[in-house]
């Protein structure tokens, strides 16, 4: 299981909405994984969110029979395979003056234990709609469909590992920071997933770098969460061979447009 299917049964977890088959895989792969707590938190905090700003509801018993009927007939599989990456050889960071970094090229899962057990995004997804619908009948839909609405970065992973040319690759950092880059040339897209970047002062930012033939390209600022961790989309389109990278700059960004520091996380995409 991947961490992307973990945080899809989190969210059912927090629903109280897994069958007993997804909930023995999501309690295996939390405690395989201890440090994939803060999706666990996260999604309590949404369900939390959702319950503070409506009063509670009894829906008539039809509305319920209708919704589960629904999500029992969707297909249980929409994640198209993608193509294995081969093996490709170690980037000269050196040349594009970045410090060097480890590593490691990962194929694209082609399925999870979430999606063999029926679970999957698409059921996620439509549940949450689903209920987020319900819980508004009389109360307001826009702040609910708000609050379960699944963010930016969410979306554009789902379209770069739902496109046959979807690849990704990994570099762990000697602070122990991991950095996941997805790209999909045939979506132009680029998503950049980290786990344990340290926090900044308040007048400094993370921002993202595409380097090409050695030239920096500016691709937006981010913060992590308070785990360190962040899903963040890049600005603008990826070219095959860039060095996805960042840097520490001022509060909003370099203010130059190049780097002002060396890159602390530097992931090769060829």
């Amino acid at each position: 299981m991947n961490e992307r299917d973990f945080a899809d049964l989190a969210a059912g977890h927090a629903l109280n909405a897994l069958s007993a088959a997804d909930e023995r895989a999501y309690q295996e792969a939390l405690a395989g994984n201890p440090h994939w707590d803060s999706h666990v938190r996260s999604a309590a905090d949404a369900v939390a969110a959702i319950s503070e700003t409506i009063e509670p509801v009894e829906p008539p018993a039809s509305v319920r029979a209708s919704l589960f009927a629904r999500i029992s007939d969707l297909p249980q599989d929409d994640s198209p395979a993608a193509a294995t990456p081969a093996p490709l050889d170690d980037e000269d960071f050196a040349a594009a003056g970045l410090t060097p970094v480890v590593t490691e090229r990962e194929p694209v899962s082609t399925g999870s234990v979430a999606s063999a057990s029926g679970w999957g995004r698409r059921r996620w997804f439509t549940l949450a709609a689903s209920f987020a619908a319900v819980l508004a009948l009389g109360f307001g839909a826009v702040s609910v469909g708000q609050l379960m609405a699944p963010p930016a970065a969410v979306v554009a992973l789902e379209q770069i590992e739902g496109s046959p040319d979807a690849r990704s690759a990994t570099a762990t950092m000697p602070d122990g920071t991991v950095a996941t880059a997805h790209w999909s040339a045939s979506t132009g897209r680029s998503v950049l997933v980290s786990d344990g970047m340290p926090a900044l002062p308040s007048d400094k930012t993370y921002e993202l770098w595409f380097v090409r033939e050695g030239t920096p390209i500016a691709a937006g600022t981010f913060e992590p969460d308070a785990d360190g961790s962040a899903t963040t989309v890049l600005e603008g389109q990826m070219h095959e061979g860039d060095v996805i990278a960042v840097t520490i700059e001022p509060a909003g960004g370099s203010p130059d447009g190049t780097p002002s520091t060396d890159a602390v996380v530097a992931v090769a995409t060829a």
